[in-house]
């Protein structure tokens, strides 16, 4: 994780657009922060979660009750925030198309974070109450590395912790209308190689 050294004042969308292309930047609370691209754990988790949504919830009819529209990478820009999350989804009834704009002003109603050992702090401690102050409903951090899915839903303007799951299929909110397989959310592990024959 990188932090923009700017101790004299908050830091601005003109600061983002300095920051180089290799690089994610985003704005936490007046304070950039540019994150490296994921490595494949991280890239496979995400893709393949994403997959799974538009195919179950932004498709109509086609095996889940849809009702949403799901973005990768989006920029928000909220408040004074510019958040990059890994996946954000809005409800088709609040987003009834998606709009041909560089970022997004109107907050999402979820947002999935997929952490890594150098974002993990990002996007558990800063993000995360920030995303709460924009009454953004659900949010998802998914563990590639330790396989896991943490489930939050926004009650009085905290996160509650609803449920966490491994490698089972679930049903997990805002989602619950259809079901989810983790386990095809891991990175396949490469096969061993077959030992050489002692001598």
């Amino acid at each position: 994780m990188l932090y923009g050294v700017l101790h004299d004042r908050e830091a601005t969308y003109d600061d983002l657009l300095e920051v180089p292309e290799h690089l994610v930047g985003e704005i936490v609370d007046g304070e950039l922060f540019t994150s490296p691209r994921p490595a494949s754990p991280h890239a496979y988790a995400t893709g393949v979660l994403f997959s799974q949504l538009t195919q179950k919830f932004q498709r109509e009819n086609a095996g889940g009750p849809g009702g949403w529209w799901f973005l990768m990478e989006p920029e928000l820009h909220l408040g004074r925030d510019v958040f990059v999350p890994d996946i954000a989804g809005w409800r088709k009834q609040r987003m009834p198309f998606i709009p041909n704009v560089p970022a997004f002003t109107l907050a999402p109603d979820w947002v999935c974070e997929t952490v890594s050992p150098k974002t993990a702090s990002l996007d558990r401690y800063r993000k995360l109450p920030r995303y709460a102050r924009y009454d953004i409903g659900h949010a998802w951090l998914i563990d590639p590395i330790g396989r896991g899915v943490e489930v939050y839903r926004l009650e009085s303007e905290h996160w509650s912790l609803i449920s966490t799951h491994e490698d089972s299929v679930v049903r997990a909110e805002p989602f619950d209308g259809a079901q989810i397989d983790l386990a095809e959310m891991w990175l396949p592990v490469p096969p061993a190689a077959p030992s050489s024959p002692q001598s």
